[in-house]
Formats: C-alpha cells, sequence, structure tokens
C-alpha cells in the first residue's frame, strides 16, 4: 500500500464522518426519531489483480484504489462507508469449504455449485485447518488486520445461512427431508450452523468490532456489532415447517453477535413475520426484488424496533416508501 493511501485510510477526518453516520444509525435502532431518512450507498476497494492466487496484493491494490475515493465518505446526504470485500466463491463460499463442487461460469460471470450426492443425516463437519477455501478467506482477513488501516469497513464472505447452504447442497432434497426424514435432516442443520456460527466467532475475534461488517458490506451497513444471515430460501417454506425447523438455529446465529442482527429477502417471505417478530436477535430485515413490495406489511407486522433497510425498485419507490413509513425505521440503499 503507498504511504499516502495508509495516510488517508487512517484520517481523522473520515475517522470521524464514519462515526457521525455510526451514531445516526444507532440512534434509528434504538428508537429514536432522526431529521431525515439515511440513504446509503458504499465504495468498495477495486482491483485487477486476482484474489484467489494472489490475496495480499489484491488488499494493497483495492485499499490504493480506495483511498484515491476516500473523500466521498465526507457526504452529508448519503453515507458512503469505505469498504473492502473479496467475496470468495460468492454465494458458495460455505458449500466450498462443505465439499461441494463450485465452479466459475465465464458466460453468466457467476459462482455455481453441484449438488452433492451423500445421504442428507451424514454430514461431516469440516477439516478447518486443511480447508482451502477457509485458508483462503483467512489470508485476506489477517492481510487486513495487519494493513493496520482504521477508516475502511471489512466485508465477509457470504456465510449465508442454515437454510440456504442446505438448499445448496441438497436442492430439492433436503427440503423433502424436511417432512419425510426430519432427524436426517436435523443432523445436517446442526451440522451446518455450527459451521457458521465458527466462521462468524472467528471474525468477531480477529476483526475489530467497529470494522467488521457481513456481506454486501457497504448497502448494509449496520452500526458495530450485529450480524446478518440470508433469508433467500425461507420463501419455500411453510410457516410451521421455518418455526419449528429453521428459525432456533437462525436466532442462533444472529445471537453470535453482540446486538443481534439482519435478515436478508429477496423474494415472498411474509408468512414468516410472526415469528421474525417473536425473534429478539432479529433487529433488521434487508428487502429487495420482490421482497420489497411487501414492505407495508413488513412494517405493520414487524417490531416498532425492527428496521427495514430497503433497495427500491419500480413497484417500491422511495417516494411510495417513505409515504409508507413516514421516514420511520428505514434505510433506503441509493443514492440521491
Amino acid at each position: 500500500m503507498k504511504q499516502r493511501a495508509e495516510e488517508i485510510l487512517n484520517d481523522d477526518k473520515l475517522l470521524l464522518s464514519r462515526k457521525r453516520w455510526f451514531d445516526r444509525l444507532e440512534s434509528l435502532f434504538d428508537g429514536e426519531c432522526i431529521d431525515k431518512v439515511i440513504y446509503l450507498n458504499g465504495i468498495y476497494g477495486r482491483s485487477n489483480i486476482d484474489p484467489y492466487k494472489e490475496p495480499e496484493r489484491w488488499l494493497t491494490d483495492a485499499l490504493d484504489d480506495l483511498a484515491s475515493r476516500a473523500d466521498k465518505l465526507l457526504d452529508n446526504e448519503v453515507f458512503r462507508p469505505l469498504c473492502i470485500e473479496f467475496g470468495p466463491y460468492g454465494v458458495h463460499f460455505i458449500d466450498k469449504i462443505l465439499g461441494a463442487n463450485v465452479y466459475f461460469d465465464e458466460i453468466s460471470n457467476q459462482w455455481y455449485n453441484e449438488y452433492i450426492q451423500g445421504h442428507i443425516g451424514q454430514l461431516c463437519y469440516p477439516d478447518l485447518e486443511q480447508n482451502e477455501a477457509w485458508n483462503l478467506a483467512k489470508r485476506l482477513a489477517r492481510a487486513f488486520i495487519e494493513s493496520k488501516v482504521k477508516v475502511p469497513l471489512f466485508g465477509l464472505p457470504t456465510i449465508a445461512s442454515v437454510l440456504n447452504v442446505a438448499v445448496n447442497l441438497y436442492g430439492q432434497r433436503f427440503l423433502e427431508a424436511l417432512y419425510i426424514t426430519p432427524n436426517e435432516a436435523e443432523h445436517d442443520i446442526k451440522v451446518i450452523n455450527r459451521l457458521l456460527c465458527d466462521l462468524h466467532g472467528w471474525y468477531l475475534k480477529n476483526i475489530p468490532i467497529d470494522q467488521l461488517q457481513p456481506v454486501i458490506s457497504g448497502h448494509r451497513t449496520q452500526p458495530p456489532g450485529f450480524g446478518q444471515l440470508c433469508g433467500c430460501s425461507t420463501q419455500l417454506i411453510s410457516s410451521r415447517m421455518y418455526r419449528e425447523f429453521i428459525a432456533p438455529f437462525d436466532d442462533q446465529l444472529l445471537s453470535t453477535y453482540p446486538h443481534g442482527g439482519m435478515i436478508h429477502l429477496c423474494g415472498n417471505h411474509v408468512q414468516h413475520i410472526p415469528v421474525w417478530r417473536e425473534m429478539k436477535s432479529l433487529r433488521a430485515i434487508q428487502v429487495n426484488d420482490r421482497a420489497a413490495e411487501d414492505l407495508e406489511t413488513y412494517f405493520v407486522g414487524l417490531r416498532e424496533d425492527q428496521i427495514i433497510y430497503l433497495n427500491p425498485t419500480d413497484m417500491m419507490t422511495v417516494e411510495k416508501a417513505i409515504k409508507i413509513t413516514k421516514g420511520k425505521r428505514l434505510v433506503i440503499v441509493a443514492d440521491i
């Protein structure tokens, strides 16, 4: 990293600006009435270096890039946190750790995985010391720690959620197992969630809490000490099935963090609102695409202390969202 970049990424003015934005978010989470809606649109460090081959060089290059745009954090109208986020293997990071064949498709520019063929109920906890994907992620995290920059946030890989991972690994077979062989399904759920909690725990232990953010760190930014899980696949199961089999594990994962955390939603998930309303560790939801259309249902159905992060859509515009919420409990992920 260039000396000038190091100076910028430890600048007191930038740290103060970030603190002011975090203070506003904390006030929102604490139920206070803030003067105006928070807009969020973070900035990520970029690099053309291959992070799978040279994560340390990638980080240095990305930090230099971030420093060149660091003045964006001084914006008083939009929170633009400076973020470092690699995201190894996309949404299939945990699948890779658990032994699935994960591959990159050049046409779609996306990571995919093949279903594993083993029997449900026989999933084993991985040997993390020898795990290629986990060791790659740790190399980048340790390089970030050693850089000693204080301004950038560090975004986690996609640690997902127990149901997302199980569906990635087994597909429809796992959904069937929830009904037909629930004991076998529960065995694998326990293995997966133990892994997810352990990985979050490692980051909590090693990354400074005021810089640690779960995945999509620049657009789901929460106050320090909040976690996140991906709820995409919850739209596939009934409210009863979620309550009995999955919700306790989601609650356990979010409870790994000092203040609980957020669930990401992108489909039709409203059947789970009663469970989420009861889940004390769930402090925020993030909605985009189809889920954004249900903003009013979430706003009315969730607790007063549960915040909504909205990615606006053609169906749920900024204007409509503000009319529904009157600006309360709302973070808008967009530019102005």
